[in-house]
């Protein structure tokens, strides 16, 4: 997620109801007030209790069950301007924003005076999801996604007075790095700048549309008039990684780049995408005439896409996936079906937006990798419907299919084909009766029983506004703690229509507001409180790893809560330590596991972000960067384990 993104995260002051007396216990999984206020202030009553409880598919989970997954001492929240990991590991930097990924690139200049020549050689600004390819023991390539840029960090004259070639710099600080590490003796890595696979993906580069949407009219440019390839890609949020080695990058806030200085009635669907006059400060549209919409109404059509690389091959064209859809794409959680069909679990991180399911028309094929790289261009797109009984927090769901001609998704509702429904799919996902969600971010999928799961970070519009009204998937209003839903396809199949679901975790601040829904699940006590869950990921023993993108400020609501952070979950015992703290002002965002799973790569974004004062990494009074942390046991064991 995007620091434009949150601001300063929408945390209120207000003081909320509290429950009824009585109605405090955990009774059911995951869930400490079984009886959640919803938005006009009803309960749950007992018939509903009886409902959760008879929810066989899903893992009983007990909030006060030790964990024999988690072998680490939780460490406490911090407000220190460094990276903290348990006693017993270690953390090291292996990369920040600047650092040379070539032989002929400079070295890092703190006065920010570097031209775009020098940013195209360097790692670039705000790591966000990243993935690991092996190459052998000792060496694998890094995909890194580089979202934005701290523009008063990113500029000496903090962008007051920016130019054609600051631009250029910024645009190429975008995208994707990808880079060799190598294993020294210690254990930990280091970055290769010699190595032959070390590239940059960023907002010059070309890159082809795949797909039905692929040539479609709202994709052509005057730049482009058979809409097939376009320069660049941007707002690269999470990842994904497929069975067939290459790297899936989810382009999420691209409408933040777009702007004009002539008048310009929005379209309903432009302000759906969150299209507005005015850009975010990055000043694009005067230097780069593409980014005009006055000028060029369909070039925010172009962005908004999965983006498939292959990271073995520096010289692969990057392809903007259409058929899994446009939307602020956050990551791309893939498994392969019993049958061999790829299914890919999609969150759209917008307030009160949709959760998807993309399922392949072929089969994958682990004989022949190359024979796979078309298997995400033709699929079935569907959108996520929970559906729970009169007060329950937990249910039945469904997926319902987006296809042109049926649940709406008609010429009379403004869809010709089944391209504009990929290109307008927020708009065709609420037509069709998709449920709208708390900001759905990452999804993983459980490594052994199929079980997937849902970071939903916040949400100020909940029972606010009339088309976001409290339901039971998304039980609190105004939620600015978040939570995390879950739900197991039915027979464990991830191809059917149906799926079991419930409310895994519940964060919350137990001490500011005790006793209430905002208190959080039985889950969350006053040690391991955080908010805004964000990134996820699970290791190959199961164990959840929850990554936060949340209000900082350590006051109010998020009194005790401190810096972000880095938590980890038994998804069975509902267990939660908190892991890790990063520096003042920062998201931790993006994980990644060396083969052997004894070192961890974590995302520290934008240390010093909103006015705070952070000097992470180097300390002194170095200037804040974005930087790859490594984590390791001290006696060279597993990341997480006893």
């Amino acid at each position: 997620m995007s620091l434009r993104d949150f601001q300063k995260h929408n945390g209120s002051s207000k003081l909320h109801e509290e429950l009824p007396s009585g109605f405090e216990q955990l009774i059911a999984p995951g869930l400490t007030r079984r009886r959640f206020l919803s938005g006009f202030g009803s309960v749950i009553g007992a018939a509903a209790l009886g409902s959760f409880m008879g929810m066989a598919p899903l893992q009983r989970v007990h909030g006060n069950t030790r964990s024999s997954l988690l072998g680490f001492t939780q460490v406490p929240a911090s407000t220190a301007d460094t990276f903290v990991v348990p006693q017993g590991y270690s953390a090291r930097a292996l990369v920040s924003w600047g650092d040379p990924l070539f032989a002929d690139a400079p070295e890092f200049d703190a006065s920010g005076m570097q031209d775009s020549a020098a940013q195209s050689l360097q790692f670039d600004d705000n790591t966000d999801g990243m993935s690991l390819f092996p190459v052998d023991d000792d060496r694998a390539l890094l995909a890194v996604n580089n979202e934005f840029v701290n523009i008063r960090n990113f500029y000496p004259h903090e962008g007051d007075a920016i130019t054609s070639d600051d631009v250029l710099k910024s645009q190429y600080a975008h995208g994707v790095s990808i880079f060799e590490i190598r294993r020294g003796e210690d254990g930990f890595w280091s970055v290769d700048k010699t190595s032959q696979f070390n590239r940059r993906i960023h907002m010059r580069t070309p890159i082809e549309f795949s797909g039905p949407a692929a040539g479609h009219p709202l994709l052509r440019t005057s730049d482009d008039p058979a809409g097939g390839v376009v320069l660049g890609t941007l707002g690269n949020c999470a990842n994904g990684k497929t069975p067939w080695g290459t790297y899936l990058t989810c382009e999420e806030n691209f409408q933040d780049y777009f702007a004009t200085s002539t008048e310009v009635q929005f379209d309903a669907t432009q302000q759906r995408y969150g299209l507005k006059q005015r850009d975010v400060g990055g000043d694009w549209y005067r230097h780069d005439e593409r980014f005009d919409m006055a000028k060029h109404p369909h070039e925010p059509n172009r962005f908004g896409w999965v983006v498939e690389v292959n990271p073995y091959d520096p010289q692969d064209t990057p392809r903007k996936l259409t058929a899994l859809g446009r939307l602020a794409h956050e990551n791309a959680a893939i498994v392969v079906a019993e049958d061999g069909r790829v299914v890919v679990y999609m969150g759209d991180d917008a307030r009160g937006e949709h959760i998807y399911r993309f399922v392949s028309e072929g089969r994958f094929n682990p004989n022949d990798p190359a024979a796979n790289r078309g298997l995400l261009d033709s699929g079935k797109l569907s959108v996520a419907r929970f559906e729970a009984a009169p007060g329950d927090l937990q249910g039945r769901g469904h997926w319902i299919e987006l296809e042109h001609g049926s649940h709406g998704l008609t010429p009379e509702n403004g869809f010709a084909d089944q391209a504009e429904i990929l290109i307008n799919l927020r708009v065709a996902a609420s037509i069709a009766g998709g449920t709208t969600m708390d900001r759905p971010e990452w999804i993983v999928v459980h490594p052994h029983n199929n079980s997937v799961f849902c970071t939903l970070t916040n949400n100020r519009n909940r029972g606010v506004l009339e088309n976001q009204p409290v339901d039971a998937a998304n039980p609190r209003a105004e939620n600015h703690y978040g939570h995390i839903v879950r739900w197991t396809p039915t027979q464990g199949d991830h191809l059917a229509e149906h799926f079991d679901w419930d409310l895994f975790l519940i964060a919350g601040n137990p001490a500011v507001h005790p006793g209430t829904a905002y208190a959080g699940s039985a889950a969350i006590n006053e040690d391991n409180m955080f908010n805004s869950p964000d990134g996820m990921a699970f290791d190959a023993d199961g164990r959840l790893w929850i990554q936060t993108d949340g209000d900082y400020s350590n006051k109010g609501d998020f009194a005790g809560m401190g810096n972000n952070q880095m938590l980890c979950a038994d998804p069975i015992t509902g267990e939660v330590r908190r892991f890790a703290t990063g520096p003042v002002g920062c998201e931790v965002t993006g994980v990644t596991f060396a083969p052997d799973y004894r070192t961890m790569f974590v995302g520290v974004q934008h240390p010093g972000a909103d006015g705070t004062v952070s000097h992470f990494p180097a300390g002194g009074d170095s200037k804040p960067r974005s930087t790859i942390m490594m984590i390791q046991r001290d006696d060279g064991g597993v990341i997480g384990a006893a």
